[in-house]
């Protein structure tokens, strides 16, 4: 059985059964530390393999304490280290093979330099064009078709925003049910003018010439950020008529 980074197991004994949670308790339970973190992202980890709650028989998650811990590990890691899914995969099945597996800088740093904080900005959370293909398990011509409906764009010198291996993953998981790629320029249209209006609220504060007013602005921008997807997915779910488990 796996170790978690704390020493205890990543799975817990039958004993353990009867404090298993729900995915809004876990929801509820990562809100202090992760505010932007929504049950669809917790399903898309799922997805990916970082974590294997429990089903009952009629479908539903259920989450041990163990599970809850090695969920707040992988969201950390993103959230500290701007780690690709699949870098954090390999790192958590050393660490469960029980190996020394001290965490990898991805795209972040020179070398013979120390990893940058991340007070620094997303402007350094990026991967290389390799990177990106390798962690969202897709090729070359994918990936051009994605650019070319604006699905993906790279920045300046031809890096990626990290962020990009998670928008390639989930145009893999839409291409499974038979949505194309140019079949989600409409959610790209809608997300870019989500964004502008966000960018409205805060322009104002990222042009103040107080430091500190400035880094606040990227604080509100997350904040708005987490809000708009909150209520994007939750008018995609009343119009359909569907409720997320």
């Amino acid at each position: 059985m796996g170790q978690s980074p704390s020493g205890g197991a990543w799975h817990g004994t039958a004993a353990a059964d009867s404090g298993l949670m729900s995915i809004g308790a876990v929801l509820s339970a990562l809100r202090d530390e992760f505010p932007e973190v929504t049950i669809s992202k917790i399903r898309f980890l799922e997805s990916e393999g970082l974590i294997e709650p429990r089903r009952t028989p009629s479908g539903y998650r259920k989450f041990s304490a163990e599970d809850v811990e090695r969920l707040g590990h992988v969201l950390r890691m993103q959230r500290d280290h701007y780690l690709p899914l699949k870098v954090i995969r390999e790192h958590l099945d050393a660490m469960e093979r029980g190996e020394a597996a001290p965490l990898p800088a991805v795209g972040r740093q020179r070398d013979g330099e120390p990893a940058p904080t991340p007070a620094e900005g997303p402007a350094v959370a990026r991967v290389g064009r390799a990177e990106l293909l390798a962690a969202a398990g897709i090729d070359d011509t994918d990936l051009r078709e994605w650019e070319s409906y604006g699905l993906i764009t790279p920045l300046e010198g031809g890096a990626y925003d990290s962020e990009a291996i998670t928008v390639a993953s989930l145009v893999t998981e839409l291409g499974r049910f038979g949505i194309e790629p140019r079949h989600l320029r409409v959610m790209k249209a809608a997300a870019d003018r989500e964004a502008g209006l966000v960018d409205q609220v805060v322009a104002p504060l990222r042009r103040h010439r107080n430091p500190q007013t400035r880094t606040h602005a990227e604080a509100r921008a997350r904040e708005l950020a987490a809000l708009t997807v909150k209520l994007h997915a939750a008018l995609v779910q009343t119009a359909l008529g569907v409720r997320l488990p």
